[in-house]
């Protein structure tokens, strides 16, 4: 049975559109140009980290996030900036009896905005807390030590097979593939987005759903 389920966070619960856009102008590139390079990135199998070096050779992300901070501009995401279905698909699980977790590859500094948005979850963690990002598989290590469950027990949901997907099947969890934002939109064909999921989704509206007539079918 699956008995808890722990969320990605970027394109997953938050439309990072905006973020991109405001990573745009600090280049001082145009939005459409960043946006069309960032997707090719992606399509080429490459580290997304790379798009800013196409503009801006020798590019520091986590330098640039302090310069950032320091002119007024930092990373900031709020309650419009959350996909509509992420607090509705939350409740259900929880008020279904689920355990449910938020944990992703962000800063401690996202990490304090999420907390801070007062979501329906029992865990928010990040990369920056846990000491290691995805696709280490020591990330995953993690959020089975923090989930009060086995980990065939867990679905992790994300957009990216190979950030999220791949990682998560190799720890042994049960995952669920969302078809949004750039990754999950540019890799939903790959074979590996039916072969090794346990489900995929449109929508975390569909969740409850999926893991009631999962969970009925285990029994």
């Amino acid at each position: 049975m699956i008995r808890a389920v722990v969320f990605d966070v970027g394109e997953c619960l938050v439309d990072e559109t905006r973020e991109y856009g405001t990573w745009a102008d600090w280049l001082e590139v145009p939005r459409h140009t960043f946006a069309a390079m960032f997707g090719a990135v992606i399509a080429q199998g490459r580290d997304y980290r790379e798009t800013f070096q196409v503009f801006r050779p020798g590019f520091d992300l986590t330098e640039e996030r302090e310069k950032r901070a320091a002119a007024g501009k930092p990373e900031w995401f709020g309650e419009g900036d959350l996909y509509p279905d992420v607090r509705p698909a939350l409740s259900a699980l929880r008020e279904a009896g689920l355990w449910v977790g938020i944990a992703g590859n962000q800063t401690v500094r996202a990490g304090g905005l999420l907390r801070g948005l007062d979501l329906p979850a029992d865990l928010i963690a990040t990369s920056d807390d846990w000491g290691a990002s995805k696709p280490d598989v020591k990330f995953f290590e993690h959020v089975i030590e923090a989930t009060p469950a086995e980990p065939e027990e867990i679905l992790y949901v994300g957009d990216r097979l190979d950030n999220d997907i791949r990682p998560a099947v190799a720890a042994g969890l049960r995952t669920a593939l969302i078809r949004r934002g750039p990754w999950g939109t540019i890799q939903q064909h790959d074979p590996d987005a039916d072969r090794i999921t346990t489900m995929r989704i449109d929508s975390l509206s569909e969740l409850p759903e999926k893991v009631a007539k999962f969970n009925a079918g285990v029994r």
